[in-house]
């Protein structure tokens, strides 16, 4: 017997076309995030002076005993300073002095948005870096993305795939209390 035409059951043979189609659908997964950069530095490497970073901004390594507090400046910061929030879990945002003060908003707001309904914003750190790879580059420790523009999506999922599994050696301290001050202007 013929299954009338306005049966509510689809046909063997479209189930068995659309079935991998919706199998593929349901289980996909994002790809590997383009432009990720990764370093492998340990942390508790506590120097004083001035110190040499192999990458601009520094994604890791040695730091000086104090940390740059978290907060927005409007000048470049020392990297001795930075590299130590890094290691207390703050994600440190530099952008190219080029972007103006509509990306800088942007950027910072991108900042200051939760994780989650549980988790609050990250810790940060936002200052402009002249001279930089990119003109917006997010850094965490031993991870860090680039993007040409502060609305780039891959900037968001970096925050939240990167910055969110708080893998920094002195995670969790913060960043109040630290160095509040700049680099001075070259002449």
């Amino acid at each position: 017997m013929k299954a009338p035409a306005h049966s509510l059951f689809p046909r063997p043979a479209l189930l068995a076309l659309t079935a991998p189609v919706l199998l593929a659908a349901c289980s996909l997964k994002p790809g590997p995030l383009e432009g990720l950069r990764s370093g492998e530095y340990w942390g508790g490497d506590v120097r004083s002076g001035s110190l040499t970073y192999a990458e601009q901004p520094p994604l890791g390594g040695p730091y000086n005993a104090l940390w740059q507090a978290c907060g927005t400046y409007t000048a470049p910061l020392f990297n001795e300073y930075a590299v130590h929030s890094l290691a207390r879990g703050a994600v440190w945002a530099t952008y190219d002095p080029s972007l103006g003060a509509e990306g800088v908003a942007q950027l910072r707001g991108l900042l200051e948005q939760p994780l989650s309904k549980k988790a609050g914003a990250l810790p940060f750190i936002l200052s402009p870096l002249p001279g930089a790879p990119q003109p917006v580059v997010l850094t965490v420790w031993n991870w860090q993305i680039g993007a040409e523009r502060p609305d780039d999506p891959r900037l968001a999922r970096f925050l939240r795939e990167k910055a969110a599994q708080n893998v920094a050696p002195e995670s969790g301290l913060g960043c109040q209390g630290g160095f509040r001050g700049t680099r001075p202007a070259l002449p």
